[in-house]
């Protein structure tokens, strides 16, 4: 059975997560002076704590290669400002947003869910997570539909943070936390490198610790010691992240869900929960 902190950090993901594929924010941030799509990735993401350095992106990115950052930051400081790069994402998202919720953007349902999510909000703890404060730190938007947008990805933010929270007490650094996530059939094999951006010196190392670690056998496939070591990472995370659905109550959360739910119909699936789907739809296609 899921918790609830799984069952609406699920719900919010959905929402949140169309800016990373609409064209519309890609748009408006190579208006803005961005190049292509990493740098587009993760200058957006952490455009709310200010020009940083590759190092404290590398530090909150756990999941993706020092090089694959380094090609993008601090590079995208040069084309454009955090202050615009914040813009044009909400300008993005506001477009897609119309696009891709039609008439239902002006639903009650809209409404009472952006509602909810700043109630929510109001009641997190954000201590020790970065990218949760620095969202969190911004205006909301007016317009219901994307104050809905900025409370989902408050919170995934939040959520975020308490993942690599959870990863680094059970010891995982980057590359041995997808190679895991993968070995348990959690993501997709080509997220390691094509996704994560880790070499094949990077897969090798990490490998091996991981063997001398029990978490993979000698043929790279997950251990007792690697699903249980994911059963708890994944426990952990819903630990810390639950303190503000609990004070919102059960009640109020399923709400939540029931009106995402709807809501997220609306849009494309979710590359991170929605992955085998995905998969299996472009090996049917192609």
């Amino acid at each position: 059975m899921r918790s609830v902190a799984r069952e609406m950090w699920e719900a919010t993901e959905r929402y949140h997560q169309l800016c990373y594929w609409a064209p519309e924010v890609r748009e408006e941030g190579s208006r803005a002076g961005l190049k292509g799509f990493w740098m587009n990735y993760f200058a957006t993401r952490v455009a709310p704590l200010g020009p940083v350095t590759p190092k404290v992106v590398e530090s909150l990115f756990f999941y993706y290669a020092p090089q694959r950052i380094e090609r993008a930051i601090p590079d995208a400081w040069s084309y454009a400002t955090p202050e615009a790069i914040l813009k044009a994402r909400y300008q993005g998202m506001d477009q897609a947003l119309k696009r891709e919720l039609g008439p239902l953007i002006e639903s009650e349902e809209i409404l009472r869910a952006a509602q909810i999510i700043r109630a929510v909000v109001a009641n997190v703890d954000g201590t020790g997570r970065t990218l949760f404060t620095g969202w969190n730190s911004l205006p909301w938007p007016d317009e219901p539909y994307l104050a809905l947008w900025h409370g989902c990805t408050v919170l995934r933010e939040h959520r975020s943070g308490c993942h690599l929270m959870a990863l680094a007490l059970v010891g995982l650094d980057g590359p041995q936390s997808v190679i895991t996530q993968v070995a348990v059939d959690e993501a997709p094999t080509e997220w390691i490198q094509h996704e994560a951006g880790w070499s094949d010196g990077d897969v090798a190392e990490a490998t091996a610790k991981l063997r001398d670690k029990g978490w993979l056998d000698k043929q790279g496939r997950a251990t007792d010691i690697c699903h249980e070591g994911r059963k708890q990472i994944e426990e952990l995370t819903d630990q810390m992240n639950a303190h503000h659905w609990m004070e919102i109550g059960a009640e109020t959360s399923r709400e939540l869900s029931s009106l995402l739910t709807v809501i997220n119909k609306q849009l494309p699936k979710d590359d991170q929960i929605d992955w085998r789907e995905i998969y299996e739809n472009n090996e049917t296609q192609s």
